[in-house]
């Protein structure tokens, strides 16, 4: 029995709008259909949700919202998306078909590619992730099934933001998903399901080892087995599995690091180093290797279109052999391609109908030409045209068309509007002076301007703590979005150790401190055992202080005074008592030769120090 017809959708019109010819392939959590937008007629894929994920409000919420955002993104290596919408309980996404297979394809019938290949394939990858992230918008699902190798050459990411809305589903499906992709997962997502640009990056460095050596780095019998080793093992460089130069090595590791700060912040970093390794090996860049696709009938993510009406008059194939269908679904196909050939040999007949006289014309080539020669070509051929939001282009200048809808060749009713977006140039921005701002008010005016600061801290002796000290790049500098900025933030005044300087002199301990940039403050204090001048005691005693605080000194100011007893008069015995009682040392001096003390120094009633020597002349 043929599988399409069997399929209760093929046949049927979704909104209204959307035929659905043929079944094209089956994956975990959606169909993808061959379907005639009949309102523009032209040819899309529409991505049908299985069933039951429609019932569920938090997955159609974020499917809404992320098929917006999908939308939005302007970029040739990202599969666009058209529509979306709900019909019957049908979910469903309408997308751009395109004809070709996967990477996953690919590796099958290839097993590993060539260093040239592997970076020839993984740059457009990163080009179409880094538009994404610049819009806000993280994939969560990276994988070779995701991206499209065009028979044209062409290489594209598909199902962005798909994996989100699964995850928002209280169905089993999401567990389906996760161990449909476990090989890619990123360890947080392990660990906190948590995803953001760099949980992008983690698969995307899984897939380049993968195309280096033809495996992935982990394998288990099952998918917890698995997720266990991303969680707690270091992704190896794919030279212990192939020949791979070591700058591949570094890169891989750099991308697969499990902690994910010591990634590269974004797919756009990631394509920055990966072109400065490409340059340093020399290796240029290759067209995707074409092969065989035999295997394509077994992935889902891949859509195939017979050549458009617009082709040049020869009859095209019926029914490429690429596998992408099943076999009992291209004999559906046959009566289509007949029908293609007649129209086309009318065509060449020169019978004017389906490119003159009739309904329908093609597109002309507007990419590239400023705004107003497109606008003047497009009128020329009968057309109107709208302008969507500018855009950045690394390589369109600006006010040139970057990209067209419907593009060129397409089949277009006549007197149709083609929608242009415009090239706002080159992405930049120039780097601002943050230098005295306090570190929170810096950081938040470097993000504004899409720029990634990186702190380091010392100590200075001029600027305050908490303020920042110097930058790199310079301000005014115009540099890339997401260039790291390094940013100098102060700790203040490097702390200098506090010695001791107890017992030295006041002098030689005032010039110790004040030689570390420390201040000095002293009081006095009369003591019996310290001589005069000398340090007592310090606050602090040790330790660490910044330069310019303050060290207390005691310094002594000898003995005590006390008053001197008068003792002239007196028996020389009885006066040398009384001199000991009140604290003094007694000298007695015979010069008078009698028993009584006839001077006394010094004198009584004058003060002198407390165990000082009072001299007494009998």
């Amino acid at each position: 029995m043929d599988t399409t017809l069997a399929d209760p959708l093929v046949g049927r019109r979704l909104e209204g709008r959307y035929r659905i010819e043929a079944r094209i392939a089956r994956g975990g959590m959606a169909t993808v259909y061959r379907a005639l937008d009949e309102r523009l007629d032209r040819m899309v894929a529409v991505k049908v949700m299985h069933a039951g994920l429609a019932d569920d409000a938090q997955f159609l919420a974020r499917f809404t919202g992320e098929a917006r955002a999908a939308a939005r993104l302007s970029c040739p290596n990202v599969v666009s998306v058209f529509d979306q919408g709900l019909h019957d309980g049908v979910a469903f996404l309408v997308m751009e078909l395109v004809t070709g297979r996967t990477l996953r394809d690919l590796l099958i019938e290839r097993g590993r590619l060539t260093p040239e290949q592997a970076l020839s394939v993984l740059e457009p990858v990163l080009i179409a992730l880094s538009a994404a992230h610049a819009a806000g918008l993280v994939h969560r699902d990276v994988k070779p099934e995701n991206v499209l190798l065009g028979d044209n050459g062409s290489v594209k990411v598909a199902d962005f933001g798909l994996a989100r809305a699964v995850e928002a589903a209280t169905m089993t499906a999401a567990q389906g998903l996760l161990i449909g992709t476990v090989a890619y997962l990123a360890p947080e997502q392990v660990a906190t399901g948590s995803a953001d640009e760099r949980t992008d990056v983690y698969a995307a460095g899984i897939m380049l080892f993968e195309l280096l050596t033809g495996s992935v780095p982990y394998a288990g019998e099952t998918a917890v087995s698995v997720a266990y080793r991303h969680l707690h093992e270091d992704v190896p460089p794919p030279s212990t599995r192939a020949d791979v130069p070591p700058a591949l090595d570094a890169l891989t590791v750099w991308a697969t690091r499990r902690d994910r700060g010591a990634r590269p912040a974004d797919a756009g970093a990631f394509l920055a180093e990966l072109r400065e390794v490409r340059s340093d090996l020399g290796l240029a860049s290759v067209p995707v290797p074409a092969g065989s696709r035999s295997s394509a009938g077994r992935h889902r993510t891949i859509a195939v279109e017979l050549p458009p009406p617009a082709a040049p008059p020869t009859p095209p194939p019926i029914a490429p052999s690429d596998g992408l269908l099943p076999q009992r679904s291209r004999r559906r196909r046959l009566p289509v391609a007949l029908l293609i050939v007649l129209v086309l040999g009318l065509v060449a007949g020169g019978t004017g109908w389906w490119l003159g006289a009739g309904q329908y014309t093609t597109t002309p080539s507007l990419t590239g030409l400023t705004r107003d020669q497109a606008v003047a070509k497009a009128k020329l051929d009968g057309f109107s045209v709208k302008f969507g939001p500018a855009a950045y282009n690394e390589v369109v200048p600006v006010g040139s068309v970057i990209t067209q809808d419907p593009v060129a060749t397409s089949r277009i009713r006549k007197n149709g509007t083609i929608t242009l977006v415009l090239s706002r140039g080159k992405e930049r921005y120039q780097v601002p002076d943050v230098r005295g701002r306090p570190q929170s008010d810096a950081e938040a005016a470097l993000r504004k301007l899409k720029l990634v600061p990186e702190v380091t801290k010392r100590y200075d002796e001029k600027v305050a703590i908490g303020l920042v000290v110097a930058q790199s790049p310079a301000n005014g500098q115009t540099v890339r979005p997401n260039t790291l900025v390094s940013l100098v933030v102060s700790l203040g005044p490097a702390p200098v150790p506090v010695p001791s300087v107890v017992g030295l002199a006041i002098d030689e301990a005032k010039q110790r401190l004040t030689d570390l940039g420390l201040r000095v403050t002293e009081t006095k204090k009369y003591s019996e055992t310290v001589d005069k001048d000398v340090v007592i005691a310090q606050q602090p005693t040790g330790g660490h202080l910044t330069r310019g605080s303050t060290v207390q000194l005691t310094v002594s100011n000898g003995p005590p005074l006390v008053t001197v007893p008068e003792v002239v008069g007196m028996e020389v015995q009885a006066a040398k008592r009384k001199l000991e009682k009140a604290g003094f040392k007694v000298r007695v001096v015979p010069f008078f030769f009698t028993d009584h003390v006839q001077i006394q120094t010094p004198k009584g009633g004058e003060k002198a120090p407390k165990g000082s020597t009072v001299n007494i002349l009998r």
